[in-house]
């Protein structure tokens, strides 16, 4: 099966379109992991553990592991959360010529971290994205619309014809989706574009980042986040990575130094944004 198979088969096994964003960032890790080897990965087990059962997706962020040990601690976590038949999307943001994309693109090989979708950057054009687009059972995620305010300095622009230049990108990946791989990063904080790139691009699925700590929109994240995408399944993710990761920091921080109680509230954190989200599936 190719990726957004797999992952219509996993949305359905777990009834959910939760990606949870592993972003272990040292300095917010629970005290209790100070001593460990890797600690990171240690963190990112026991989050596992506590959210699988809510999670379509794992998401990665490689700017928290780009150094010796943290490589080793994504390897790790990688392998952890296939072996609990989660797939993993790597937010990378990658996108380069030649053989520089070539190695890029080896992160979504068995031989290199075995990831099952990655994030990238179109702003070099499709030539960049070559080694991405042609793994065609690997997931390609195309940044769009982003949810930072900073975003609108170039995503908004508008182009000879009058669209903006983020509609343009939508239009681009519509046409590199030849493999049926392709996804549109859209962010949840502006409901209005999500609609309009819905009605512009109504195959591509979309991860939608921004619900959660940012606050963005769960109601359209998933009215127009989910695509049809050649399944029986409505496809689709929404992430969240901080509302979700560090939401034992009361239950288990230097005050309350309980590491169950701070990894139940990640899952009891999981479970609550999964039934919010379902609650707009089934309207």
């Amino acid at each position: 099966m190719d990726f957004f198979e797999r992952l219509a088969a996993r949305i359905d096994a777990v009834d959910s379109v939760l990606s949870v964003g592993l972003d272990p960032d040292p300095d917010r890790l629970p005290a209790h992991l100070a001593d460990r080897d890797l600690p990171r990965w240690a963190f990112n087990r026991r989050i596992i553990d506590a959210t699988h059962e809510h999670a379509a997706a794992y998401k990665p962020n490689a700017a928290f592991y780009e150094d010796r040990d943290g490589w080793r601690a994504l390897e790790e976590t990688i392998a952890y959360a296939h072996g609990k038949d989660v797939p993993v999307l790597l937010d990378a943001k990658r996108a380069d010529i030649g053989n520089t994309a070539r190695k890029y693109a080896s992160a979504l090989d068995s031989g290199g971290l075995d990831a099952d979708a990655i994030t990238v950057n179109p702003y070099l054009g499709r030539d960049s994205l070559e080694p991405f687009l042609s793994r065609q059972e690997a997931g390609v995620f195309v940044l769009c619309r982003t949810s930072n305010q900073g975003g609108a300095d170039l995503q908004d622009l508008e182009l000879d014809g009058g669209d903006t230049l983020y509609e343009r990108v939508a239009a681009l990946a519509d046409l590199w989706n030849r493999n049926g791989n392709v996804g549109l990063v859209v962010g949840a904080t502006a409901p209005e574009e999500l609609e309009t790139l819905r009605q512009q691009v109504p195959d591509l699925p979309f991860l939608v980042p921004g619900v959660g700590a940012q606050g963005g929109d769960a109601e359209a994240a998933v009215e127009y986040g989910l695509a049809e995408s050649g399944t029986d399944t409505r496809v689709g993710l929404v992430n969240s990575s901080r509302g979700i990761i560090f939401a034992g920091e009361e239950a288990g921080g230097p005050s309350k130094p309980d590491p169950d109680a701070y990894y139940r509230a990640a899952g009891e954190a999981a479970k609550r944004l999964k039934r919010r989200l379902n609650r707009h599936r089934d309207a």
